[in-house]
C-alpha cells in the first residue's frame, strides 16, 4: 500500500498544475483525479488488508488532492479567504470516499472469486481452508523428455521434447 501511495503522490506532483490552474473547470480537475490519480493508488486495492492508520493515510491524501481541485473560498460578505474543511471537501466531491471504494472493490472481488470453483486456490484462501502444504522453493526443469513419432516405413515425422519438472530439496 505504502509504494502505490508513493506512486499515486509522485502522479499528483506530475499534474498538480493542472489541478491549480484557473483555467480549468471544478469537473475537469476531478475528471483529471479519478482519471490519472486514483487508478494509479487503487491497483491491486482488492488484497489489501487495511489498518486504521492505513485508511487514514489514504484519506489524507484524497483530501490533499481535493483541497488543490476546490482551492480556499472567499466569503462574499466578509470578503476573507478560507481553507475548506473536510465536511465541505466530502460535500463537494459528492463521490464516495477513496477507503469506501477500496470496500467496495474487495466485495466485488471477493464475489467473483466464490464464483470461480472450489478447486481454486484462490477461493480456498478467501474461505480460510487453504489444504496441502506447498514446496519450498521454485520449480527447477532439471529433465527433457524426448518423444519420436515414426511413420510405417520407420521414418520420423515428428520430434518433440517436454520438460518435466523437479523440485530441488531445500537443505538447512
Amino acid at each position: 500500500m505504502k509504494t502505490r501511495l508513493r506512486s499515486g503522490n509522485a502522479c499528483y506532483h506530475s499534474v498538480q498544475k493542472l489541478l491549480s490552474s484557473r483555467l480549468l473547470s471544478k469537473n475537469l480537475k476531478i475528471k483529471i483525479y479519478r482519471i490519472l490519480i486514483l487508478p494509479v493508488v487503487l491497483y491491486g486495492c482488492e488484497t489489501w488488508s487495511l489498518t486504521l492508520r492505513e485508511e487514514q493515510k489514504l484519506r489524507l491524501f484524497e483530501i490533499m488532492v481535493l483541497r488543490r481541485i476546490f482551492e480556499p473560498m472567499r466569503y462574499e460578505v466578509t470578503g476573507e479567504w478560507s481553507i475548506l474543511q473536510n465536511e465541505e471537501l466530502n460535500d463537494l466531491y459528492s463521490s464516495p470516499n477513496i477507503v469506501r471504494v477500496i470496500k467496495w472493490r474487495r466485495m466485488r472481488w471477493a464475489g467473483h472469486v466464490a464464483c470461480v470453483g472450489e478447486e481454486r486456490g484462490v477461493y480456498r484462501v478467501l474461505v480460510g481452508k487453504p489444504e496441502g502444504k506447498r514446496p519450498l522453493g521454485r520449480p527447477r526443469y532439471a529433465s527433457m523428455v524426448w518423444t519420436c513419432s515414426k511413420n510405417g516405413r520407420g521414418e520420423i515425422t515428428k520430434r518433440s521434447y517436454e520438460m518435466e519438472p523437479t523440485r530441488k530439496k531445500q537443505t538447512r
